[in-house]
């Protein structure tokens, strides 16, 4: 009796090692994907460079964690989105060179291609295609909720294209097109993050269901899984949103048409330092963060701090700067945009003196993005029920 129980005992703590690893193999990491982009209308500000650019840089480089604490490989597309930018009046002329000028900040800003895909989004077709066949089952309240299709329609009035209407469902394509599983987003994008998870749950559950999804599935030889992923947000870092130098209550932007409410990236020095010069302030002495009778000083503070060469907590910064005068603190927030900006601005000019190999750049990106788009057009069109070709036969052989 008492050897049949010992015998039990050590079988069963000879097999726990066995089941730990069990445990173990069974769980998978799960790559991660990020998708983001900026328009490359106008010049890139600062508001573009440290809300989204900056952070971009920042998630490419540091190791992401899973809920285990295990390091997740992750994938990363960074494109300039070209196709986001004709939603609203602008000069063809302008587009080429401004398409290339962003894709240069990036690449200046520290984004790296052999970490990074980096791409012209009008050099992927999918993201049209993809559009078009979202827009077919999205239903139209879902768009006519969106709040920034409503702030800009105002502003053009009766001359407001169809484009700016649908630009969520564009947005949404971008994302799901690379099967996103993480997209930088900042308060103005959380309504269309979440309407992308919206048209995510419905086209999964009008086309991936039943056994006749399976076999057209099993026919094209694509998988049988649901078509698309839902996307997290990654949330901005606090002070990523930039707002304006001329009102503090609002976001810094390329389309507002007063060149003094924002730091553009290529600036020079003398620029900066005018504009900071002239920026709006307050009559209250003493500058602080968080007030809300005082978006000026929480707006240049958070620059300050954006700008910083190293980390400092807010108790630091305003030990260093609380009691100045706004005339004592201009100068010293105007020096320290300069020197964040110049580096950045030397690589950017040594990225476009080459051309060829900035378009080298951009055409692997474009490769790779391409395998990976056309590979979830493919299953998006089977899943809808299209007639899909035959693959093309290889040449015959001589």
């Amino acid at each position: 009796m008492s050897t049949t129980t010992s015998t039990s005992t050590e079988e069963t703590k000879s097999s726990q090692p066995d089941d730990e690893q069990q445990e173990k193999k069974k769980k998978p990491i799960r790559p991660e994907r990020v998708l983001s982009g900026v328009q490359p209308t106008g010049s890139l500000h600062l508001g573009n460079y440290l809300g989204a650019i900056r952070q971009w840089v920042d998630f490419q480089n540091e190791d992401q964690f899973n809920d285990d604490g295990e390091v997740v490989p992750v994938e990363n597309f960074f494109c300039v989105v070209d196709l986001h930018a004709i939603t609203m009046p602008h000069d063809p002329k302008d587009l080429q060179e401004s398409t290339l000028s962003s894709a240069a900040l990036y690449l200046a800003a520290g984004i790296d291609p052999t970490k990074s895909k980096i791409f012209v989004q009008s050099h992927v077709p999918a993201h049209s295609e993809l559009a078009w066949l979202l827009n077919c089952i999205t239903p139209m309240g879902w768009l006519e909720r969106m709040i920034q299709f409503k702030e800009k329609a105002k502003k053009q009035g009766e001359s407001v294209g169809v484009g700016l209407f649908s630009y969520p469902i564009l947005m949404a394509a971008d994302i799901m097109l690379y099967q996103s599983t993480k997209v930088p987003v900042g308060e103005d994008q959380r309504q269309h993050l979440e309407l992308t998870r919206d048209i995510v749950r419905r086209f999964n559950d009008l086309f991936c269901k039943g056994n006749p999804y399976k076999k057209r599935c099993k026919a094209a030889g694509v998988p049988s899984r649901p078509v698309f992923v839902e996307p997290d947000a990654i949330i901005l870092k606090e002070g990523a949103r930039v707002m304006s130098l001329t009102d503090g209550s609002s976001k810094m932007s390329k389309s507002d048409p007063s060149d003094a409410s924002r730091i553009n990236v290529l600036d020079d020095p003398k620029t900066i330092r005018d504009k900071i010069k002239r920026c709006k302030t307050d009559a209250i002495p003493g500058i602080e963060w968080d007030n809300p009778d005082r978006p000026e000083a929480t707006n240049l503070l958070n620059i300050y701090s954006a700008v910083q060469p190293t980390k400092r907590t807010k108790e630091e910064i305003l030990k260093e700067v609380g009691e100045m005068t706004w005339g004592e603190f201009k100068p010293v927030i105007a020096d320290a945009i300069v020197n964040h900006l110049t580096p950045i601005q030397d690589r950017y000019y040594e990225v476009r003196n080459d051309p060829d190999a900035l378009n080298e750049i951009l055409k692997q990106g474009a490769d790779a993005a391409n395998e990976v788009a056309e590979r979830t057009l493919l299953n998006t069109k089977v899943a809808m029920g299209f007639n899909i070709p035959p693959p093309a036969a290889p040449p015959a052989s001589k």
